[in-house]
């Protein structure tokens, strides 16, 4: 159906979710991006509470997590099929548990698979073997089980588990697959204690996602040859699963646990008061604390990369409410040309028209690069808060660089529709890429000018930017004085986005305490890429 007619279906639709629907769902629109009304933001924030999703548990507390198809009101008042990670902890049934723990703790449970496809749970930054790891060659079939015992050793931060069968990996984490695990540490409990802070009431996290519906509301993944080349883009912006939220604040100091969950979207992240943009004090990454907080009005985001922020409403003027907003940016999807022909490669569209970057978008998508408002948040009265941001919160690992020439990998694709790596795709059955286990090594990840935006993560380590190079201006506006490093490159990370025509030196530290060759991956996040087989096995041999 055209847009028109759908419009005029969602227009018929009838009850509450039916009026709610039909208002977020076009919030493309720049009628919407330029409105920011209070009046649409009318869904409250889902919060880890005691029940349903997102609920708050202790890991060692989780025996069994059951991969299913349940029922969920992705949209108010209309049921949809929905895949969730279902636990049941003291009677009570948990959809997609956010998991916590603390160094050292001990995590055993057995996953079965109720869907109709296999499945594996990726516990995502965390160092654990390759069997634990949750790569893709341990994927189970439908109607199996498969055990997980790992100790938690990395240091306090928000991780995340997802699914990661090869080839559908996308289309299982679009329809619901994702949870968070937080751990913590003493550095948290300091942190914590100082700004009086609470997990799910002033501790919150944020798992930003867009989704696209049905004609009867229901969440759906349908996916064209364009849409698999450049990545999926749906056509409403969801956070915590919730369409147009808005969250009552108190006057005080706020902690945000971001996380980009969306299979390709990036997001210009910046908290707005009208027109006034507010300062807020990045204090974290994928990897956990940075060593002290730094002041930013705006921070780039790619898929499934993690922010930590805090944000102090004292410095919002009045009762107007603050909005997290992603700011409007050059997603450069039209940097997908051959360098030699100047044609845009087999797979992608040619996308003529005022938005070059929308080609690949389905019919009613959002583009990528949109300035849109995310959440509203509501300044209620509040009782005085005197707390201030802590000037130090963690101690960081010693950055150790190897000296040499840097392990090379060049993103780019092969003209005919396929991304790669090096000229390598994705082949269970090799490891392209060898480490010696307990070796340092530098890795310089180079994007092609033919191109668009990666966001690499590298299985089983941690690491650490040493240099971006040749970054695009709207990249270099944002870094440091710090060999062109953004804030956020500053931290631990498992994930990095590396822009067409941008050099980015990495540090990698190969140390692991796992008996014999271990085999992990390398992939781009953008997870049609990662599906389509943009993504190499590599081997630490012991």
């Amino acid at each position: 159906m055209n847009l028109t007619t759908r419009r005029g279906f969602l227009a018929a639709l009838a009850g509450a979710g039916a009026a709610g629907l039909s208002g977020f769902l076009w919030q493309h629109e720049p009628a919407f991006a330029a409105a920011d009304s209070a009046g649409q933001f009318t869904n409250r924030l889902r919060l880890p509470g005691a029940t349903g999703l997102y609920t708050a548990v202790t890991a060692r507390e989780v025996k069994q997590i059951t991969v299913s198809e349940v029922s969920f009101e992705v949209l108010p008042g209309i049921p949809s099929p929905f895949w969730a990670y279902v636990a049941e902890v003291g009677g009570k049934r948990l959809l997609n548990p956010t998991l916590l723990a603390r160094p050292g703790d001990q995590i055993q449970l057995r996953m079965i698979n109720r869907l109709k496809q296999p499945t594996i749970i990726h516990w995502h930054g965390l160092t654990n073997d390759q069997r634990n790891d949750g790569v893709g060659t341990y994927q189970v079939g439908p109607g199996a089980a498969f055990d997980y015992a790992f100790t938690v050793r990395d240091r306090a931060a928000s991780y995340w588990y997802h699914p990661h069968p090869h080839d559908i990996a996308g289309e299982q984490a679009y329809k619901g697959l994702a949870g968070l695990l937080i751990v913590k540490d003493d550095d948290e409990d300091v942190l914590a204690r100082a700004l009086d802070l609470a997990l799910g009431v002033t501790d919150i996290p944020l798992v930003i996602q867009d989704r696209s519906f049905n004609f009867e509301g229901k969440v759906e993944y349908k996916l064209s040859r364009e849409q698999m080349f450049m990545g999926f883009l749906g056509e409403a912006i969801l956070v915590n699963l919730t369409a147009r939220p808005y969250f009552d604040a108190a006057r005080r100091i706020y902690r945000f646990r971001i996380l980009n969950g969306s299979n390709a979207r990036g997001y210009r992240l910046a908290f707005a008061q009208g027109s006034r943009l507010l300062d807020y004090h990045l204090i974290g990454t994928d990897g956990g604390l940075l060593e002290q907080p730094l002041k930013v009005r705006e921070s780039i985001i790619g898929a499934a990369q993690r922010l930590d922020v805090l944000l102090d409403l004292r410095s919002a003027s009045g009762n107007e409410p603050v909005f997290l907003k992603s700011l409007a940016f050059d997603p450069m999807h039209n940097e997908s040309v051959d360098e030699k022909t100047g044609k845009p490669p087999a797979g992608a569209t040619q996308g003529a028209g005022a938005d070059p970057h929308a080609a690949h978008a389905a019919p009613g998508a959002i583009a990528d690069g949109t300035e849109m408002p995310l959440l509203r948040i509501n300044i209620k009265s509040s009782p005085e808060y005197k707390r201030q941001v802590p000037s130090r919160l963690s101690r960081l690992p010693k950055l150790a660089v190897a000296a040499g020439e840097p392990r090379r990998l060049t993103l780019g694709h092969d003209g005919k529709g396929n991304w790669n790596i090096n000229g390598w795709r994705f082949n269970m059955h090799e490891t392209p890429v060898t480490v010696q286990r307990g070796a340092r090594e530098t890795w310089l990840l180079r994007n092609n000018r033919a191109s668009m935006p990666h966001p690499i993560h590298i299985h089983g380590f941690q690491f650490r930017v040493i240099e971006r190079r040749d970054s695009p201006a709207q990249v270099k506006a944002l870094a440091t004085r710090q060999n062109g490093l953004l804030p956020q490159d500053l931290g631990l990370l498992d994930t990095v986005l590396v822009w067409p025509g941008e050099s980015v030196r990495i540090a990698l530290d190969f140390s692991h305490p796992f008996t014999g060759d271990q085999t992990y991956m390398f992939h781009c996040h953008n997870l049609e890429h990662e599906d389509t087989g943009m993504m190499i096995g590599y081997k630490v041999k012991a």
